[in-house]
C-alpha cells in the first residue's frame, strides 16, 4: 500500500513576484519620508528670501511647501522633492508588476500615467520657486495630472477582482482631488506677498496629503497582498 504525501509548492509566479512587491513599497516610504520632511522643516525655517522680498516668518498656513526649497531649509526640502519622487517612481513600478491579471498595454500604462506625478515631484526638487516656470509645471504633473490618472487607473484595476474595491474608491478620488485642486488655485496667490497671507499654504497641504495617501494605499496594498 503506498501512501502519498502532498506537500504545498509555493508558486513559481509568487516567488517571481517578491522583488515587485518589496518595490511597491517605495510608493508607502517616499511619502512619509516627504511628510515628515515639511512637517519638520515647517517649524525649523527662519523664513526665505524670494527674488529680493524677505518672508519671515515661515508660516505653513500661508506659505506653501516649495518656500522650504529657498533659504537655509533648501538642501533638505528639495533632497525630499527628489527622493518622493524617485521612491515613488518605483514604488508605482513594483505595483504594476505585481499585478499579474492585468494586460501588459494596461500595466504600462497605469505606469507611465501615474509616474507623471513622481516626475513633477522631481521637477520642484531641482527647479525652485525662482524658476517659477519650470517649478509650476513640476507642481502640475504632480497635482494636476492625478485627475486624470486615477481616473484611468481605478478603470482598468476594476477588471482585477481583488484590485476591484480599491478601484471603485480610486475613481472617487478623482473627482476628490479636481476638488481640491480647485480649493487650492483659489487660495493661491503666486506673489512674494501671497506667501505671507491667506491659507494656500494650508490648501496645498491638504492637497498634497490626498494626493499621496492614494499612492500610499496602492503601495501597502501591493506589498501586503501576494499573488496565489
Amino acid at each position: 500500500m503506498t501512501t502519498t504525501t502532498n506537500v504545498a509548492i509555493p508558486a513559481p509566479q509568487t516567488r517571481a513576484q517578491e522583488p515587485a512587491r518589496w518595490l511597491a513599497f517605495g510608493a508607502v516610504a517616499g511619502p512619509i519620508l516627504f511628510t515628515a520632511a515639511w512637517l519638520v522643516l515647517g517649524f525649523l525655517s527662519p523664513g526665505f528670501t524670494i527674488f529680493g522680498t524677505q518672508i519671515a516668518p515661515y508660516s505653513p498656513i500661508s506659505a506653501g511647501i516649495s518656500g522650504l526649497g529657498l533659504g537655509p531649509t533648501a538642501p533638505f526640502m528639495n533632497a525630499a522633492f527628489v527622493l518622493n519622487g524617485l521612491l515613488l517612481a518605483v514604488g508605482v513600478v513594483g505595483i504594476f508588476h505585481s499585478i499579474r491579471e492585468l494586460s501588459t498595454v494596461a500595466r504600462w500604462s497605469c505606469i507611465v500615467l501615474l509616474g507623471l506625478a513622481p516626475l513633477g515631484q522631481i521637477m520642484d526638487g531641482i527647479f525652485t520657486l525662482e524658476s517659477f516656470l519650470p517649478h509650476f509645471l513640476g507642481a502640475g504633473l504632480a497635482l494636476g495630472a492625478p485627475v486624470l490618472t486615477f481616473l484611468v487607473t481605478g478603470l482598468l484595476l476594476r477588471r482585477v477582482p481583488r484590485w476591484r474595491r480599491f478601484a471603485n474608491r480610486s475613481l472617487l478620488g478623482s473627482p476628490l482631488t479636481l476638488a481640491l485642486l480647485v480649493l487650492y488655485f483659489a487660495t493661491f496667490s503666486p506673489t512674494a506677498a501671497g506667501a505671507e497671507t491667506g491659507v494656500g499654504g494650508l490648501t496645498e497641504r491638504i492637497l498634497i496629503v490626498e494626493v499621496l495617501a492614494w499612492f500610499v494605499a496602492m503601495g501597502w496594498l501591493a506589498f501586503r497582498r501576494q499573488e496565489s
